[in-house]
C-alpha cells in the first residue's frame, strides 16, 4: 500500500540535498555513482532496494565506513525519516534516492554495483502479482546487468512463501546460493544487521529467512 505523502515532505528533503537525490535521474548518472562520495569514490558500492526508514543502511554505513551505500526508496515520506537518521549520525558514505526500483537498470552502468540488499520487500502474495516481486526472474536479469561479475544479493524476508518462490527464481536464473537459513536468529551471526521489520517480526516469534546469492 502506498503511503500518503505528508505535507511539505519535498520541501523538507531539500534540507538534506547533500546526500538525498530527488527528481528525474537518467542515463547520465550511469557509471558515476562513486563520484558522489568524494575521497571515498574508489571504494565498494552497495545498494539497498527499498530503504524504508533507514535502520539497515544507517547501521551498515556506521559499521563499514570504507563502503559506499546507496539506498533506493520510492516513498519520499520514509526517505525523509532515513535522511534525518543519516544527518544525526553525520554519515558521509550514504546517499538516498527517491526512485522506483522498476527502472534500476536505467541509472546504473553494467557491473557498477558490488552488492545488492533486498530486505523484507512486499511479498505480493497473490499469484497473479508474482511478476512484481523483487526476486522475480525479470528483476534478477536486471540485477545481473548492473552487478559486477561475482556480485552478490543478500535477501531477507519473514514470508516463507516468498522465500521459497525466490529460491526457485534464483535456480531458474542459474545463480549460486552461498548462504541459506530458514531461521536466521536461531544462531544469529555477529555481523547481521537487523532492519526495523526484522526486529518486529522476530519479536513476534516469526522465523527470518535469509540467503546470499552470487552472480
Amino acid at each position: 500500500m502506498r503511503l500518503r505523502k505528508k505535507p511539505h515532505t519535498d520541501e523538507k528533503l531539500k534540507n538534506f540535498a547533500g546526500f538525498v537525490i530527488t527528481g528525474e535521474i537518467g542515463e547520465e548518472r550511469q557509471g558515476h555513482w562513486r563520484e558522489l562520495f568524494g575521497e571515498n569514490s574508489g571504494k565498494e558500492l552497495q545498494v539497498e532496494l527499498g530503504t524504508g526508514k533507514g535502520d539497515f543502511i544507517v547501521r551498515s554505513a556506521e559499521r563499514n565506513p570504507d563502503i559506499n551505500f546507496v539506498g533506493l526508496e520510492v516513498e519520499a515520506t520514509v526517505v525523509l525519516a532515513a535522511a534525518r537518521k543519516i544527518a544525526e549520525k553525520n554519515l558521509s558514505n550514504v546517499r538516498l534516492v527517491v526512485f522506483d526500483i522498476n527502472k534500476i537498470s536505467e541509472i546504473f552502468a553494467p557491473g557498477e554495483i558490488d552488492k545488492l540488499y533486498i530486505n523484507f520487500c512486499d511479498p505480493w502474495p497473490k499469484k497473479r502479482h508474482a511478476k512484481r516481486r523483487l526476486t522475480y526472474i525479470k528483476f534478477l536479469e536486471m540485477y545481473r546487468k548492473i552487478l559486477k561479475p561475482g556480485g552478490k544479493i543478500q535477501f531477507k524476508t519473514d514470508n516463507r512463501g516468498l522465500f521459497d518462490f525466490s529460491l526457485e527464481q534464483f535456480a531458474l536464473a542459474g545463480l549460486k546460493i552461498s548462504e541459506l537459513t530458514f531461521d536466521l536468529h536461531a544462531a544469529e551471526p555477529a555481523d547481521n544487521i537487523r532492519t526495523e521489520y526484522e526486529n518486529r517480526f522476530s519479536g513476534e516469534g516469526v522465523p527470518i529467512n535469509r540467503c546470499v546469492v552470487e552472480f
